[in-house]
């Protein structure tokens, strides 16, 4: 049994197919189908259920799986430690992010200060922000950032970006040269939000409800960047998180009186995990740069 075939088993098992995998792992289908077949011949068991092309993981495959994903972690682990005893400067960063337009400032920041670390990123998609649990729970990386709770044990978290919440309007919007608004100024506009389940719709639907009014949504988006975009466009308004020394982007943001509205940014790690040296620096460099944010 070869550490290849276990590499190579578990990526085909997370995605249930060998086409898909196989892309992944930048090898040729039939190459890798037969990796495949000849690990299950040394284990003596078939480890999918095979039916008109398409692949599951069967019982043996599930209990193979969890024995492997624990020894490649281990050997991970193992070999995250051999390169700190290389020291820091060369060590690497792995992380997943729901709000790479947040942290990407922060990594760049980083790197002026080390800039021979490396970073793997995993951006995820807003609609799977709990991928980032599962994913320190494996130990698949170091750390996670984002506008998120998670709620797992042995995953910590710590606050360290309160953004406010400002709304966003279009040039040449009736409030466009107001310092501040009331929510009540805008009840009958229309509304751009993200999609139901976002976790930044959860935030502004609360919003909305603590001020008493009721939102006409004509839009709903999944990322921030087509948020931006249809309010410049002149769709609508939006509610949209800033910080200190932002820069304006093409549309005028207003403080909305009467609220404390706040999106807290964390960063998260598993306490049970090996994390790089890396990692840890750039854990307590996140708290110091978002400081004065």
């Amino acid at each position: 049994m070869e550490l290849l075939q276990l590499q190579y088993f578990r990526t085909v098992a997370r995605l249930e197919h060998m086409t898909k995998a196989a892309e992944q792992l930048h090898i040729a289908q039939p190459a890798l189908s037969k990796t495949i077949s000849r690990l299950e011949e040394d284990l003596g068991v078939s480890l999918f259920d095979r039916a008109n092309r398409q692949i599951r993981l069967n019982a043996f495959g599930k209990a193979f799986l969890a024995k492997v994903e624990a020894s490649l972690s281990l050997l991970e682990e193992g070999q995250k430690e051999v390169m700190d005893m290389a020291g820091l400067e060369r060590g690497i960063v792995s992380i997943a992010t729901n709000a790479l337009n947040r942290l990407s400032p922060a990594i760049a920041a980083f790197r002026e200060r080390f800039p021979d670390v490396s970073f793997r990123i995993n951006q995820i998609a807003p609609a799977e922000t709990n991928q980032i649990g599962v994913l320190l729970e494996r130990g698949n990386v170091d750390l996670g950032f984002g506008p998120m709770s998670i709620h797992k044990p042995g995953i910590r978290e710590l606050p360290v970006l309160l953004a406010e919440v400002y709304l966003a309007v279009p040039h040449g919007h009736r409030l466009e040269h107001q310092s501040s608004i009331t929510l009540d100024q805008v009840a009958d506009d229309s509304f751009i939000d993200y999609k139901s389940g976002h976790p930044f719709r959860q935030v502004n639907d609360e919003i909305s409800r603590k001020a008493g009014i009721r939102r006409t949504i004509v839009c709903e988006v999944e990322e921030p960047t087509a948020l931006g975009s249809l309010v410049q466009a002149g769709l609508g308004v939006a509610f949209v998180p800033g910080c200190k020394g932002d820069q304006l982007p093409q549309y005028t943001l207003l403080t909305i009186e009467g609220t404390d509205n706040k999106r807290a940014f964390s960063v998260s790690w598993n306490e049970v995990r090996y994390r790089s040296e890396a990692a840890c620096e750039f854990q307590r460099f996140l708290v110091e740069y978002f400081a004065d944010k």
